[in-house]
Order: C-alpha cells, then structure tokens, then sequence
C-alpha cells in the first residue's frame, strides 16, 4: 500500500462515524447509510490524488453526499431536485442543535434534499455553512436559506404524530428470526450456520467482508467463545436484526445491532455493528415480542 493510500485510509478511518451519521439521515436508514459509506470509500480510492486536494476531508463528504443522492434516485426512480429559490475544513462547533441533533433519522427524510443537507451538515455534524454550500454545490446564501427553511420544519416536525406505524413482520420471518436467535442463545452455531445461503454476505462493519458460506461461517466463532453478550430477536428500521446486548453495561439497552436478509429460509446477508455502535443512534428499533403485541 502506497503512502498516499495509507493517508486515505487513515482518513477515512477517522470519518467513519461522521460520514455514517450523515449519509443515514440522508436516505433514511442507518443501515444502507453502511453500504453507501463503503460505496464512498471505495470511489475514493478509485479518485484518490492526494497533491490535488486542499481539503480532503471535504472532498470525502462530496462523495458520500453524491452517493446518497444516487441512492435516493435509484430507490424512487426519480431525480432529487430543488427549487431555485430553496437552492438560492471541517470545523466541529461547540454549540451543535440539541433539537437536531436528537430527532430520529426517519424525521429527517420529510426535509426536501438541500434542506436535509443542510441541517445534518451544520446542526448535527458541526460544519461550516460555507461547507454546507461547497457540499451540496450552491452558493453560501443558498445554502443558509435552507438551513434556515430546514430548521423551521424540522421543528414543526416534531410535534406531528408520526403518520405510520412501524412495519410488523410477518408470521414466518418472525419465526426465521428467532430460530436464528436462538442459536446464539444457546450456543449452537452448527444450527445457525445450517440457516446460511451458499452465498451468503457478511459485512462485519468497519473491520471486513466475507462471501459464501464457509468463510462466513468462521465468523462465528468469537460469539461461540465469548460470554458477554445477550440476544434478542428484534426489528431495526422495519428489517429483521438481532439485538446485541452488553451483560456488564445493560440488559434494557441494546449495545449494537446485527441486520439480517433472509431469502426463503436462509439468511443472505448479515450486517454486524460490533464495531461501528454509533449506528445505533437515532436508530427506530423493537423487540420482536413488542412487534408480536402489535400484529393485529
């Protein structure tokens, strides 16, 4: 690996939990904000000339933000705009919206783009508004108008009910669910490993990815010699998932999550958060009992 390299990936080391943080309330879902943020990373690679960039980590931010929008394109079929009157260094500041920065990243996604940009880039992450316009591609006037339209709204947000209900999961993926569960509880891996696509995907974030079954099966081998962690079937963002919890921490409060995919019977793709717990920020979870209590 070159010295140019080694420097990105340090970079984008540092960035992870911010980059995460943004590209989730951008398209509404902290776990594809994973996926988009490897999706940057590995665009960065690909553009990485490092003698070119005054501001790296600016840079960065374009392409998580470029990303975002390619994701939302592609999930509506449709362009993300804003209108002309909406549209007209990284420096973390020390007094961030509490407003903002506590709302729930589903809250965000009912700002039009511009405006969304806007408030997690200034109020929740800290940056500058003349980053917020080097960002998104409009001028520093344009940029502060929709902050300021995003603020207003945002806070007339909150106090309006929800419109929907959480999404409940159907009979048989309840019972995927807790048989996959279940395994981990009582510690038989051969039955969880048995549930496994030929080619299925672990993403264990931040620190690597397996494909198909026997290397993704290794992976289970630090939970079968570990004795810390709980579990509990659960739904995160209306998906399947496994709620991890810290038995020296707490038993009420999840420590992280790990998304599921299944595919019939067998599980397709894991999404593991050991090592990325700030995705759980923010983050609309349930236990799959609560769920069952609301299936009608």
């Amino acid at each position: 690996m070159s010295p140019h390299q080694q420097k990105l990936e340090r970079l984008s080391a540092a960035m992870r939990p911010r980059l995460h943080r943004y590209c989730a309330r951008m398209v509404g879902s902290t776990i594809d904000a994973e996926d988009i943020v490897q999706d940057t990373f590995l665009k960065a690679v690909a553009a990485w000339h490092e003698e070119q960039l005054a501001n790296p980590e600016g840079w960065l931010f374009r392409i998580a933000h470029n990303t975002a929008l390619d994701f939302l394109r592609q999930r509506r079929r449709a362009p993300v705009t804003e209108d002309l009157e909406t549209m007209e260094m990284i420096a973390v500041s020390a007094e961030l919206d509490p407003l903002a920065a506590s709302t729930s990243i589903r809250t965000f996604m009912r700002l039009p783009p511009l405006q969304r940009s806007a408030v997690v880039m200034k109020d929740v992450l800290g940056h500058s508004v003349e980053e917020v316009a080097e960002v998104n591609g409009v001028s520093a006037a344009a940029a502060k108008s929709a902050l300021q339209r995003g603020r207003n709204a945002l806070r007339a947000f909150i106090d309006e009910p929800e419109d929907i209900g959480p999404p409940v999961l159907t009979n048989e993926m309840r019972d995927r669910l807790a048989a996959y569960v279940d395994g981990f509880r009582n510690g038989d891996f051969d039955a969880v490993r048995a549930m496994l696509s030929e080619d299925v995907r672990l993403d264990l974030v931040s620190k690597l990815t397996r494909q198909g079954k026997s290397e993704v099966g290794e992976y289970y081998g630090r939970y079968a010699a570990c004795e810390q962690w709980a579990f509990d079937a659960g739904v995160v963002e209306g998906r399947p998932a496994m709620l991890v919890y810290d038995r020296e921490v707490s038993l009420d409060q999840p420590a992280y999550f790990v998304a599921l995919s299944f595919n019939a019977e067998r599980v397709v793709k894991i999404h593991d958060f050991l090592f990325a717990r700030y995705a759980i920020e923010g983050v609309r979870m349930q236990r799959l009992d609560d769920q069952s209590k609301a299936t009608p």
